[in-house]
């Protein structure tokens, strides 16, 4: 079995996180990294920007906000990003990601962690019902808020 791990965001393995190909429909879910990489920069004492590893492999990129005082509740501790290669997907790598984020959350004091995402067949709503993610709300634009409590 392979050994996934996670390591900050940085200049050795920024190119491979940029250049993750996802399945065919999945883009038009999903930001390309290179936003929430400036994102990271913009924000960086609110930005956790990671990588995932599969053996020395970057086959994934997770980017949480951590930031207590945000006016709006589902900023406070959110996944903004998550991207798993094509090639990765169904190995865990997603999971992996969302639970080291997480007990990141956690380890911060927080007791809930939020995501926000468009409904559609390609799309991760799914994916994150399955790690035990409840609706909670709708944006403005009908993107789906969901909650996991910690």
């Amino acid at each position: 079995m392979s050994e996934l791990r996670l390591e900050e965001l940085s200049a050795s393995n920024i190119v491979a996180a940029n250049t993750l190909s996802l399945k065919p429909g999945q883009e038009q879910f999903v930001a390309p990294v290179s936003h929430s990489i400036a994102e990271a920069y913009v924000n960086p004492v609110t930005a956790w920007p990671r990588v995932v590893l599969e053996d020395d492999e970057v086959v994934g990129f997770i980017m949480g906000n951590f930031d207590p005082d945000a006016p709006e509740v589902e900023f406070r501790g959110c996944i903004w990003r998550i991207n798993v290669a094509a090639t990765a997907q169904g190995h865990g790598v997603g999971r992996f990601a969302v639970l080291a984020l997480a007990d990141e959350a956690r380890s911060r004091g927080f007791d809930r962690v939020t995501v926000i995402f468009e409904q559609g067949e390609a799309g991760p709503a799914a994916f994150f019902e399955k790690l035990g993610f409840v609706p909670i709300g709708e944006t403005p634009y009908g993107e789906t808020i969901a909650a996991l409590d910690l």
